[in-house]
C-alpha cells in the first residue's frame, strides 16, 4: 500500500512539473514551430521531455511592469 502512495505522489509531481514546462513553453518567445515541437515532446515523453526542456528548452519571457 505504501508503494502505491509513493508512486502516486511521483506521478502527481511529474504532472505538475510537465504543466509548468508547458506553460513556460507557451509563454516563451519561441517560434510557433518550436512551441509545437516542445509541447509534443513533453506530452509524448513526460519525464524525458521535461528533463530535455529543463536543460535546453525555451523559457517564458520575463514580464516587466
Amino acid at each position: 500500500m505504501d508503494f502505491l502512495n509513493i508512486t502516486s505522489l511521483g506521478a502527481f509531481a511529474l504532472l505538475v512539473l510537465d504543466l509548468w514546462a508547458l506553460v513556460s513553453v507557451l509563454g516563451s518567445t519561441a517560434s510557433t514551430g518550436q512551441k509545437v515541437f516542445w509541447t509534443l515532446l513533453i506530452l509524448i515523453l513526460p519525464l524525458l521531455g521535461f528533463l530535455i526542456w529543463l536543460f535546453v528548452g525555451p523559457r517564458s519571457s520575463a514580464r516587466t511592469v
